[in-house]
């Protein structure tokens, strides 16, 4: 029997109505990426019991529930759902903010050289990480909590393609710091976390429901340090914007806008004789009062 490898791996996904029930006859979209460890995580609890021949006697299965990272490389277009899911929002006239609606679904991964096929329910994207570097593919990872899984040596349908347009990439596009272009960022990395967690109820070893926290939105901002126009926001609390539009190699641009944030560090260390000194600046993100959100997603199509 063959050996179940990479190249032969597949992900795909649809849209649940209702929380961790795949719909009847679904319409699977496949999910491009770069890595899965999406699986099925089970607690566990040992008896407590004390015997005299020191054994343990007994241990249980516990509460279930999926989670797991999905790797991808950002393009434009071919992770509108699963944007939604992250902002908890939906796509309107090509904006996308974030909120409070909630949308899950069910994905399948596929082992296709040895015919083996993963179904999980009641998906939910958990975190979203974005990393844009010079010289790079824009990367990011997708952190999936899910409801529960099942083995099946059938697939949910072959899944339809994808939208194909090619990764974006760290130097084909504009970055603007509190309104003004800025021309010396060599990093930027940002992480959203919906703080979600299962809801565990008496009679169930699967949660009913997934509850969201809040959307919290931080990042980190690493620059040549030339001046003290970006340190002195970090020493005087002051408050600032970004906004980055990636450039779609085939056409269709996203531009990400995080409309009010405040740094919460400004490190400068001298790391080589021979190195530029960086500045790095994490920050958080914050409601922007004019936009009822802390994060912007705009579609800009070909």
């Amino acid at each position: 029997m063959p050996f179940a490898t990479g190249a032969r791996h597949g992900l795909s996904y649809v849209a649940e109505s209702t929380y961790g029930t795949t719909p009847g006859s679904p319409s699977m979209l496949a999910l491009r990426h770069t890595s899965s460890s999406l699986q099925l995580n089970k607690d566990n609890f040992v008896s407590n019991e004390i015997r005299n021949d020191r054994q343990i006697e007994d241990m249980r299965h516990g509460t279930k529930q999926v989670g797991g990272d999905i790797g991808i490389e950002l393009s434009y277009g071919a992770f509108d759902d699963i944007l939604e899911s992250a902002l908890f929002g939906s796509w309107a006239t090509d904006v996308l903010k974030a909120g409070t609606a909630v949308k899950s679904f069910t994905m399948e991964r596929q082992f296709g050289d040895i015919g083996q096929y993963e179904v999980f329910t009641g998906c939910l994207a958990n975190t979203f990480s974005l990393s844009i570097s010079p010289n790079a593919m824009v990367t990011g990872t997708i952190g999936i909590m899910g409801k529960d899984a099942t083995l099946s040596g059938t697939s949910l349908g072959a899944p339809g393609a994808a939208a194909s347009n090619p990764p974006f990439d760290g130097f084909s596009g504009t970055l603007s710091e509190g309104g003004s272009a800025i021309a010396n960022v060599s990093a930027l990395e940002l992480t959203l976390d919906n703080g979600i967690t299962p809801a565990f109820v008496i009679g169930s070893d699967v949660t009913p429901q997934m509850i969201a926290g809040r959307s919290n939105l931080t990042g980190t901002l690493t620059a040549y340090f030339e001046d003290l126009a970006l340190l002195n926001k970090f020493i005087d609390e002051t408050e600032s914007s970004l906004e980055l539009t990636l450039e779609g190699a085939s056409g269709g641009d996203l531009t990400i806008t995080i409309p009010r944030i405040k740094y919460t560090g400004g490190q400068n260390p001298v790391n080589s004789a021979e190195e530029a000194i960086p500045l790095t600046m994490p920050f958080q993100a914050l409601r922007s009062s004019s936009d009822g959100t802390n994060l912007i997603l705009t579609r800009t199509p070909a």
